[in-house]
């Protein structure tokens, strides 16, 4: 597997974000859920430390993600209904929209709460916003609405690539997964 994709799968470049993006995903969403409702301290404080980097780590992947999907090719894709391509071209712009606009607003709530940023203690970071109540209640409302929205879509997306792969049994799931064989094909990629 290269690099770059071709058009019968994604390259190693865009394989490597995707999966990467997921685990830290994966890692950052329970994370937020469970530092929430700690009570203030010492260990809220640096859970809160974490669960920034990581938001600014998956930050820096979006953009990196979004270069690289502008440079490299697309796979082409099985044939499919036209329905399916439109739901699959609008869940993967609305990915790409919710994966800058969820750590954007965590990063504006907290700049609005008037906290410091640092990325793993290693660079300061900016605030992005002033310090304003009423404008870090409603970042904190887009950040956590904007994050279950990620997961809702995260789900569907993933409901997608197993449809098509244990119902429709076309190689669309073989595009992005490089050990798994399409359907049908006497175990060909």
């Amino acid at each position: 597997m290269g690099l770059r994709s071709t058009s019968f799968a994604w390259g190693a470049v865009a394989r490597l974000l995707h999966w990467t993006m997921l685990a830290l995903f994966l890692a950052i969403f329970p994370l937020g859920l469970y530092m929430a409702d700690l009570p203030l301290g010492v260990h809220k404080l640096r859970l809160y430390a974490l669960h920034k980097s990581i938001g600014l780590t998956l930050l820096a992947l979006a953009l990196l993600r979004f270069a690289w999907r502008l440079l490299d090719r697309r796979p082409e894709l099985p044939p499919m209904p036209a329905w399916q391509l439109g739901v699959a071209r609008l869940t993967h712009i609305l990915l790409y929209v919710l994966m800058f606009a969820v750590p954007v607003s965590g990063w504006m709530f907290n700049s609005a709460a008037g906290f410091p940023l640092q990325w793993f203690g290693l660079v300061n970071l900016p605030a992005i916003a002033h310090s304003s109540p009423s404008l870090k209640q409603l970042a904190h409302t887009l950040h956590e609405a904007g994050a279950w929205l990620l997961v809702a879509l995260a789900v569907l997306h993933a409901a997608g690539a197993l449809t098509h792969h244990f119902v429709s049994r076309d190689r669309t799931l073989t595009l992005m997964v490089p050990w798994l064989r399409a359907p049908g094909t006497g175990g060909k990629p």
